[in-house]
């Protein structure tokens, strides 16, 4: 079967069974996050959602029968937390969780906040969870990034904004070109170990993530990139999360960036889709890594 731009995730999901599989959902208590959840479990996996808020998570995971465990991506304690207190292998790992064009703000490290949560949390996270990972004989590693990463490539000079003027959408763009370039290089390092990363847009939504947006700003940003009119359900936004989780088409695949439940082209100048060519640069891939290792010390 064929799934494109209007398929939701249990669609996606019908006919396969998650039954002795372990998922992690990061941002699992809101937005997509829920609905890749809800999938998830449903298919028999047991889902544990890392969420910051564990009370809201707590609500969801009573619903659709998960679990919760307490997560700050931009704490980087309550990483190392959340991966030592792991025990056993985890087959699933999606990296859903995020932040969209606030106003600056930093970590106590300093670290703008975009990078910090949708990168760099991310990333410790999937470092920490390695021999879980390597443990499950095949396991898949999601990063949610977005069409978004059209926005900006990664800034090796400034990537923090502390010489350059901050604006909210380049922050976001580099920092969702770092979730598909994690996957290049993820894929590249750990596919020996079985483990196999993808990155995907999961199309245009309307979710908590925009809360930093005003509609004028979007309705811009949608006028001048030319983005598509279709807004997707939850439900459909979901759906390419859950096809590059667990579609069995899949397997042995890494190192990609779907869109639609499908390999995204590349990227034409005037369109706002696609993927750019700098996103999936292996050298690129490879100096983030390390930049990455070096920041989180």
């Amino acid at each position: 079967m064929t799934f494109g731009q209007a398929s939701t995730a249990d669609e996606v999901i019908a006919g396969i069974d998650l039954t002795g599989r372990r998922a992690v959902v990061t941002g699992g208590a809101s937005g997509i996050g829920i609905e890749t959840a809800r999938a998830l479990a449903k298919a028999g996996a047991e889902v544990i959602i890392a969420a910051r808020d564990v009370k809201a998570a707590q609500q969801i995971a009573d619903e659709i029968k998960a679990h919760v465990a307490p997560l700050d991506l931009t704490d980087q304690q309550s990483v190392k937390a959340f991966t030592r207190n792991w025990a056993g292998p985890l087959h699933l790992l999606i990296n859903n969780a995020g932040v969209m064009a606030p106003p600056l703000t930093r970590t106590p490290e300093g670290w703008e906040l975009q990078f910090a949560t949708n990168h760099l949390g991310h990333f410790a996270l999937a470092t920490g969870l390695y021999p879980a990972l390597a443990a499950a004989d095949g396991a898949r590693i999601v990063s949610v990034s977005s069409t978004g990463h059209l926005f900006s490539p990664i800034v090796f000079d400034d990537i923090h904004f502390e010489h350059r003027v901050y604006t909210p959408y380049l922050g976001y763009g580099q920092s969702k070109t770092a979730n598909i370039l994690f996957a290049v290089e993820a894929t590249r390092r750990w596919a020996d170990a079985g483990i196999f990363t993808n990155a995907l847009h999961p199309g245009s939504i309307v979710t908590n993530l925009q809360r930093h947006m005003r509609q004028e700003d979007i309705d811009r940003i949608r006028t001048e990139v030319g983005a598509s009119a279709f807004r997707k359900t939850p439900a459909q936004g979901a759906a390419t999360s859950v096809y590059v989780a667990t579609s069995p088409r899949l397997d042995g695949v890494g190192g990609k960036y779907f869109e639609d439940c499908a390999e995204a082209k590349p990227h034409q100048q005037g369109e706002f889709n696609g993927i750019a060519p700098y996103a999936l640069n292996l050298e690129t891939a490879e100096r983030l890594w390390e930049v990455s290792l070096t920041t989180l010390g």
